[in-house]
């Protein structure tokens, strides 16, 4: 199970102890938000994209969505998510549980200055009840972001 993944990874830096598991989902921003009782733009959400054949992840607040012109700008390419059906396999990750955490080693993170406006937010973490709460440098660490791009629209 993926959040198994996720635990073990944050064990080897201590963290573990810090993923909170749900008897509710937490698989969408509205239910993560409900269940741990923040705004839903507290929520990091993580978005999977193919970029040249090649996964990469996006993660953004909650209340951002995808500015294609935006995508297109920093990638020189149009945005196009990875099928629901391959999301696992591409990512490590299934629906719901898709975190920056534990994910396959070929995958690049992006992170969505959307989330700069935040002390701590919450990914998720492998599963479709579990988040975790991260500082934004925590986040930037141990999701080994690649860089922070501006992406979305609808947050500001």
């Amino acid at each position: 199970m993926a959040i198994e993944k996720v635990r073990e990874y944050f064990s080897q830096s201590g963290l573990a102890d810090r993923i909170l598991e749900f008897d509710v989902s937490s698989e969408t921003v509205e239910l993560a938000a409900q269940a741990i009782g923040c705004e839903e733009k507290q929520i990091a959400k993580s978005m999977s994209f193919l970029l040249h054949d090649q996964a990469i992840l996006v993660v953004t607040s909650g209340d951002a969505r995808i500015s294609n012109p935006k995508f297109k700008e920093q990638f020189q390419t149009k945005a196009k998510m990875i099928h629901p059906d391959q999301v696992e396999n591409l990512i490590g990750h299934d629906v719901g549980g898709v975190c920056p955490f534990g994910i396959h080693e070929d995958v690049a993170v992006y992170l969505d200055i959307s989330l700069k406006r935040f002390d701590t937010v919450f990914p998720a973490a492998g599963s479709s009840n579990s988040v975790i709460e991260l500082s934004l440098d925590e986040l930037e660490q141990y999701s080994g972001a690649t860089a922070w791009i501006d992406v979305c629209k609808d947050w500001e």
